[in-house]
This record gives C-alpha cells, structure tokens and sequence, in this order.
C-alpha cells in the first residue's frame, strides 16, 4: 500500500484506490477505539453530488479513500456502524447525510467537535478557527470550494485533505475535557445521537418553488411563471451536468418573474443576465413564461400556508415569560439561546404548561439533558405564571 508524502507541509498519508486496499484498511480501522472523519464533495461542479474523497484519521496514519476509483465502500461500513469506534466529525450533517446517500454508510458512536464547541459557548465554531485557536494552524479555505472530481488530484488538495482531517481526534479530547469541566458531556452526546440519525432526503416531488426563498410572497400567477422556470433550470442543469444555480441565478429568476420580458430587449434588462445567457436561453424562458402566463386561473398554483396553532392570551403570556427566563439562563451559560430551549420548545411549553417534571416527558422534540438541567425551573416557572 503506497504512501505518499507531501513535501509543501510534510503532511504523510495513505492513498486507497483499490478494494484491496480498502479491506485492509478497514480491519486496521476496527481495532481504533476513534478515528477522525471528514470528506469532500463536488455540490459546486455538478448536477448530482458525489462524495470525491473520504479521509480518515488515526494517530498513526491519515487515510484518503478515493471513492472515484471504485464506488463499493462497504468494507467501511461495520466500521462506522460499530458503537465503540468513536466518529469523530466536523459540522457532521452533510457528511451523515452524503454517506448513507452515496454508499449506505450508517454513522454510530459520533463526537461533532461543531456541537461541542456551540456547547462550550465559543464564537466561532468552524473547524478553521478551532483549529486556529488551539493548535494556532491556518488552514487554507480556499480549496473547500475546489472541484475534488476532478483527477488527478493536485498535491496541494491532497495534502489540505489529510491535513484537514488530521487535527480532528486531538481538538476533540481538549473539546471533551472543556466539557467534563462544565459538565456539559452528556449533553452533547445526546445531541450527537440526535445527529447520526439524519438521513438524505427522499426525492422531491413537490413543486420546485416551496424551495425557493421568497416564493410565500408571491401571487399565484408569478408562482406559475416561477415554477416554469425553476422547471426549465433543472432540467438544462441536468443536460449540462451542472448545478442549478450556475444555470441561472436566483436572483436573475426572481427579477424574471416580476418583470415577465418576453423579448430580447426585456430579458436584457434583468439583472444577473449575461449576454451569453440571454442568446442561449432566452427563446426557451420566452416560452416558459408565456405558457405560465397563459394558464387558466384554477390551474394556478397556490402557496401552501401553515396553519398556525391559535394560542391563548395565557399560552402568550407564559411564553413570554419563558423567553425571558431562557435569554437569561443563556447568558448565565454562555450559550445561544436556541441551545437552551428552541422556539418550538417555548411554544410547545406554552400550550401544554407542565406543572411537574413528569409532565415534561410528552413534550416532543424537548431533550433529556434539558429535562434534568432546567425541567424543575421551567415548571416552577410555569406555575407563577397561573
């Protein structure tokens, strides 16, 4: 198994590209009671994202896997599936969510040193300051935005990859030991296992515009002339094997759908247009737009509106109250404030108005580190506010 040294930093790792090389590597990798995970993907280059790298640390090696050469990881699986093989992860949403989506990876035993540090009251809690703040490394952002399908794979990637990777299982003893001084452990663990339970999300069929930001704004005949081109992006996106937006860009959309040219003079004067755009999709959007003009009135869409739950002048008065406690105890904590209690919570609290701390139990979404630390002061609270 070939290892590769990078002389600009001297950051050594060992490449994979063969199943060989994998299994090997995954017997080694059981043996680990942690290992450091972290990957990269190509969501700015193409229409469906891949994961194009997946690096792995252990004291002894840094690991990069080029998933590109051969697609089947499951010899990884029982690994990262194993209870007592901790993951250590970065900011783990998307890396939970691209593993189980790409290779049927499931995430057991996760340590996320993003919610540690939130928990732990800092400011900044990118891996990038992390590491700056207790290692005083500087690592350089600007290959996150690199195309990592591209091969081969310049030094410079490479070695910000494992390098990347690296620091992980070191930042997230300091974390751990931050934590056991504020006592704050199980709290992340907890949140850790709410976290390894995301999965992908299923395909999306609904209409396009319920993901476009601003759309609950608009009338029903600008959702159909928004909804006729959001339609006719993806699918040049999915010819041209390109991310959506470097088709067209929101803004240029949105600025379609209020003005609704339907010449090559009018197009022109939407911002975010440029020349080659306009030649190239102008006749098409033209269309679009007419046929979205065109539509009867009952074949119109409409914005789906959440229903609210109508709360009651006293429901009001005790989440009122419960912010206030809850901006306090932040500020005692040193925490955001949606860490000690989300707004759901608040009004979730509100509306049922637990007298006890068993009646904390059927409150969904509430956690059971916050039951212990603040249930008997929320239900003290509660009960002055009758």
């Amino acid at each position: 198994m070939p290892k590769l040294k990078i002389s600009q930093k001297q950051t050594e790792y060992v490449w994979v590209e063969t199943p060989q090389d994998l299994c090997r590597i995954a017997v080694r990798l059981a043996r680990e009671p942690a290992i450091g995970v972290d990957l990269e993907a190509d969501s700015m280059f193409h229409y469906r994202e891949k994961v194009c790298l997946l690096q792995i640390s252990i004291p002894s090696w840094n690991i990069i896997v080029d998933p590109l050469a051969f697609k089947d990881l499951s010899p990884l699986k029982p690994v990262f599936a194993d209870p007592h093989v901790r993951k250590v992860i970065h900011g783990s949403d998307y890396d939970i969510r691209s593993l189980d989506r790409d290779f049927g990876i499931e995430v057991r035993s996760l340590f996320d040193t993003h919610i540690a540090a939130r928990f732990l009251g800092y400011r900044e809690t990118g891996l990038a300051s992390l590491l700056k703040d207790k290692f005083g490394l500087t690592i350089e952002k600007k290959y996150q935005k690199k195309d990592w399908s591209k091969r081969p794979l310049p030094t410079s990637m490479l070695d910000y990859a494992a390098q990347d990777a690296s620091y992980l299982l070191p930042l997230s003893r300091i974390l751990k030991k931050e934590l056991r001084a504020k006592d704050r452990i199980s709290w992340v663990e907890e949140e850790c296992e709410i976290q390894s339970k995301v999965r992908p999300a299923t395909i999306y069929k609904k209409p396009l515009f319920l993901k476009f930001k601003g759309a609950g704004r608009l009338d029903s005949r600008s959702l159909a002339v928004l909804e006729a081109i959001l339609r006719f992006r993806d699918k040049v996106a999915r010819r041209r094997d390109l991310p959506p937006f470097k088709v067209l860009a929101n803004g240029a959309i949105m600025g379609m759908v209020n003005k609704r040219p339907m010449t090559e003079a009018e197009i022109k004067e939407i911002k975010g247009l440029s020349p080659r755009q306009v030649k190239a999709l102008g006749p098409s959007l033209f269309k679009k737009i007419g046929e979205a003009l065109d539509l009867p009135r009952e074949k119109l869409p409409v914005y789906p509106k959440k229903a609210g739950k109508r709360i009651s002048p006293k429901a009001a008065e005790r989440a009122k109250a419960l912010r206030k406690w809850r901006e306090r105890r932040a500020g005692e904590l040193v925490l955001e404030p949606g860490l000690v209690c989300a707004n759901a919570k608040i009004q979730a609290l509100a509306l049922i108005n637990p007298m006890k701390s068993e009646d904390l139990e059927g409150i969904n979404g509430l956690r059971d580190w916050q039951r212990q630390v603040f249930g008997r002061e929320i239900c003290e609270l509660l009960r002055t506010t009758e």
